[in-house]
């Protein structure tokens, strides 16, 4: 038997191929859970936490450089009311053992343009808000040296000028003791002479200041500078030399000498950054389940009244001259 291979006929039509079909998986709800985020909500979260820390940065350098001078002006002008009232109804005190942050005195220098009032304590709290008067001395005009304390770059700079007073130049102090006027005998520095001991009776009046090197003296000054001015008691314009009811603190802690730092502040700076942090997790997470902007908008006065609670209690933590 014989079999015989045939050749298909190339003109045959061949039969059609079946289609192939695709077969899409749709991922379910609880596949869902298990999916990695996606890659913006990590970037959104790095990027609100480094514009708040962008934020409150900024805010701490403009505060204690600009708008610092914002604080001490309104200060002054309810520190200048208190002291008015006080002078009329004559309940300013001359001696004793004064409440810090109370308005003695006030004190004007022409030559620099200084139009400040006086507080009793010299701590960086009192400093702050003023020229501070340091308690274990005698107020301007009683016999002694009185030393008044004042900043040089932050807070206003009241004393920013003070180093540039020449010999002779005027500083005229009001208080409930009546009006003293002194003249500026020398600037003076770390290892220079020190003035002549007073006479016995006589009145010395010493601002105390911060100055310092290089580029950037105006915002770190670390040196400890001093204007004496002598009360002037004869000719033209003499002062008396007003009585020392005494009863005044026989010595002050470390906080309220020269360039002296307020460590009672730490609990409340701990707390404040402890809020910053706990707000800085709030904006991230809100990031992350609402729009940015939004988030931003409701949040950022928050931010800034702890920037500016913060800044506050950090300058107390720093030299009471700077």
């Amino acid at each position: 038997m014989t079999t015989t291979l045939t050749r298909p006929d190339e003109n045959e039509e061949k039969a059609p191929a079946l289609p192939v079909q695709e077969t899409i998986v749709q991922p379910s709800a609880a596949d869902d859970d298990t999916l990695p985020p996606a890659p913006r909500d990590g970037l959104t979260a790095f990027n609100s936490a480094t514009l708040m820390i962008a934020l409150v940065t900024l805010w701490v350098l403009a505060q204690m450089l600009f708008l610092g001078s914002i604080s001490q002006n309104r200060a002054q002008y309810e520190l200048y009311s208190d002291l008015r009232e006080g002078l009329a109804m004559a309940t300013i005190p001359t001696g004793g053992q004064i409440e810090p942050g109370s308005a003695v005195a006030l004190m004007k220098i022409p030559a620099i343009g200084v139009e400040q009032v006086i507080v009793e304590g010299s701590s960086s709290s009192e400093t702050m808000l003023a020229p501070g008067h340091r308690r274990d001395t005698p107020l301007p005009g009683q016999p002694g040296v009185s030393l008044v304390y004042g900043r040089a770059s932050t807070y206003g700079a009241p004393f920013g000028k003070a180093l540039t007073l020449a010999k002779g130049d005027r500083i005229e102090v009001t208080s409930a003791l009546g009006d003293a006027v002194f003249k500026v005998s020398g600037v003076r520095r770390a290892g220079d002479p020190l003035p002549q001991p007073l006479e016995q009776g006589k009145a010395r009046l010493t601002l105390v200041t911060a100055e310092g090197s290089g580029r950037l003296a105006a915002l770190a000054p670390a040196d400890t500078a001093y204007v004496d001015a002598e009360l002037v008691t004869k000719g033209k314009g003499k002062s008396e030399v007003f009585a020392d009811p005494g009863g005044r603190v026989s010595f002050v802690p470390e906080s309220e000498k020269a360039m002296g730092r307020d460590l009672g502040a730490l609990p409340l700076l701990t707390l404040c950054l402890a809020l910053l942090v706990g707000l800085l997790a709030v904006i991230v997470i809100a990031a992350r389940r609402f729009d940015t902007v939004m988030v931003w908008v409701v949040l950022s006065p928050v931010a800034l009244l702890l920037a500016w609670l913060t800044t506050d209690t950090l300058v107390r933590l720093l030299p009471n001259l700077v």
